[in-house]
């Protein structure tokens, strides 16, 4: 691969991998180093990247392996996903909930959620793939892909309701 067909094939997949990699890292600036970091590694294997079927999901596929490496170093505990649980709890609204405030509950909870069914939710319901794209890149069978998400799904619907409920018997 030359570096017209990286500049097409490649850097076109800069805020995919971007959104992607702040989702799992939740720091945008670590998630665009890890979008140079992977752009790096994809430039270092173009003689072989046409043996690929799809650039996009080797692209997808290192940036998830790079996040899931970076968070490793980081050692994320349980103890910071139940600081964050202990935030939502504690937020305070004093008007009704608008739809921004629905969002970022949501967004929120995904972070809440192991990382394989966050990774699911992003692909799908954000990035827009579909299930036999989101099997190839996580290396799962599509059954156990559709049951993580509706089991992702059905955490973040039971999450929504205990909150109202919080907020309707607070207020």
């Amino acid at each position: 691969m030359n570096l017209d067909d990286f500049k097409k094939q490649v850097i076109p997949l800069k805020n995919k991998l971007f959104r992607f990699a702040n989702r799992l890292l939740e720091d945008r600036e670590e998630a665009e180093d890890m979008v140079q970091e992977v752009f790096i590694k994809l430039w270092n294997r173009r003689d072989k990247l046409d043996e690929y079927r799809s650039v996009e999901a080797l692209a997808m596929v290192t940036t998830r392996n790079l996040c899931l490496d970076k968070l490793k170093r980081r050692k994320i505990t349980i103890e910071r996903i139940e600081n964050l649980k202990d935030e939502m709890t504690n937020s305070q609204q004093d008007q009704k909930t608008d739809l921004s405030d629905i969002v970022h509950k949501i967004h929120q909870i995904i972070q809440t959620l192991p990382e394989q069914q966050r990774s699911i939710i992003q692909l799908r319901d954000i990035e827009g793939y579909d299930f036999e794209e989101i099997a190839e890149l996580l290396d799962m069978n599509e059954n156990a892909v559709r049951v993580s998400l509706s089991r992702a799904r059905k955490k973040i619907r039971e999450s929504l309701t205990v909150s109202k409920i919080y907020e309707y018997y607070r207020n």
